[in-house]
């Protein structure tokens, strides 16, 4: 789902002709789930926001990625149209599969890096 450049530096390979993704996040199961045209793609495991930190529900927009987003967010930063709030990688994790974050999704770094290069901003995002 994604290629290498010359720099060996990953790029993303979709395209704003592909058929719309969707995500949709499940808080109680603690899973992320990856559509395409209403067929399930990918199911990942996530971290997802604590009792008094809860991730917000709704439907958003991935409206920034960066793939260089500091320690605190793993490898991958993917940013939400509701503010401070993005799915992003860890350094910890031993927390996917609990509440731990302060509010984001967190996954295992080499799924959202799979994610950040396989899905292109403006994609959809519905937290249940």
């Amino acid at each position: 789902m994604y290629e290498t450049d010359h720099s060996q530096k990953k790029k993303c390979t979709c395209s704003d002709t592909d058929p719309p993704y969707t995500i949709v996040v499940r808080i109680s199961e603690r899973q992320l789930y990856l559509y395409q045209q209403g067929k399930l793609l990918k199911m990942y495991p996530v971290a997802v926001g604590t009792r008094y930190t809860p991730t917000p529900t709704g439907t958003f927009t991935i409206i920034n990625k960066d793939d260089t987003p500091g320690q605190k967010f793993g490898s991958s930063w993917m940013g939400l149209s509701q503010p401070h709030i993005g799915i992003h990688g860890t350094n910890h994790p031993e927390t996917i599969g609990r509440a731990a974050s302060d509010g984001c999704i967190r996954m295992f770094n080499q799924d959202v890096e799979e994610l950040f290069y396989s899905i292109p901003l403006g994609t959809k995002v519905v937290i249940q």
